[in-house]
């Protein structure tokens, strides 16, 4: 079981690493017990890229709620493609969303956080759960910049709701930088963000935004900033 000393060990062996060495440390030293939790969002792609350069064995996994955009079935198809991989999807229990949608309604996520949370928790965790149930270390790409609820974040943290090792190698980069990055690169990318989608998750729940709104306003914007994470980093 890792300990809180292990953890601190771990960012002075990495401290000022860039995003590629952050990758090489941890996918040398915990192959096959590694791995890149994928949104399909422009972030998870220049990891995919980066860790296609450095290790294509290493696994890459989604999650299909259901109810995600056409456009990220889309992504899915060319970033397997582009890179000669194939990304794992995994799946809500049909059983769950079937008992959900009949109690509480096909949108039951508008009628309260909870429903919302409740929707998230059987869509999203449960599977991401079962994508854990054989990793060490998650890779993960959260940036300090994209919200209110993550500007504690570290570049190697312990998740103790699931027992991990989350590395977030781009935690200090910023929108221009990511996005001077795909294009110089040319890495696949969804095309909703050239319609003014910056984050995208389910359909329903995800909307463009105006000029000058918080990067992460199109996300649940009916509730208020500081609910707007779905429990896949609850910290």
């Amino acid at each position: 079981m890792m300990k809180q000393e292990d953890i601190i060990s771990l960012r002075e062996q990495t401290n000022g690493m860039n995003p590629n060495e952050l990758l090489t440390f941890f996918i040398s030293r915990f192959n096959g017990r590694i791995a890149l939790a994928s949104s399909m969002g422009a972030e998870d792609q220049i990891l995919t890229h980066l860790i296609c350069e450095i290790d294509k064995s290493t696994p890459i996994f989604t999650l299909d709620t259901g109810r995600i955009f056409p456009e990220t079935y889309d992504l899915i198809d060319r970033t397997n493609k582009r890179y000669g991989i194939k990304i794992k999807v995994y799946f809500p229990e049909s059983s769950q969303v079937e008992n959900m949608v009949n109690s509480k309604g096909i949108n039951l996520f508008f009628e309260s956080i909870e429903n919302r949370k409740l929707c998230c928790h059987i869509r999203k965790i449960k599977p991401l759960k079962r994508a854990f149930s054989q990793l060490d270390v998650w890779i993960c790409g959260l940036r300090k910049e994209q919200s209110v609820t993550r500007t504690e974040l570290k570049m190697v943290e312990w998740d103790e709701n699931n027992g991990l090792i989350k590395i977030n190698p781009l935690i200090h980069w910023t929108e221009e930088h990511m996005w001077d990055f795909i294009k110089q690169n040319k890495i696949p990318y969804n095309r909703l963000h050239d319609m003014g989608f910056p984050s995208i998750g389910c359909q329903p729940c995800t909307r463009a935004i105006e000029k000058g709104e918080d990067i992460r306003a199109g996300r649940w914007w009916w509730e208020n900033p500081e609910t707007k994470e779905c429990g896949l980093h609850a910290r």
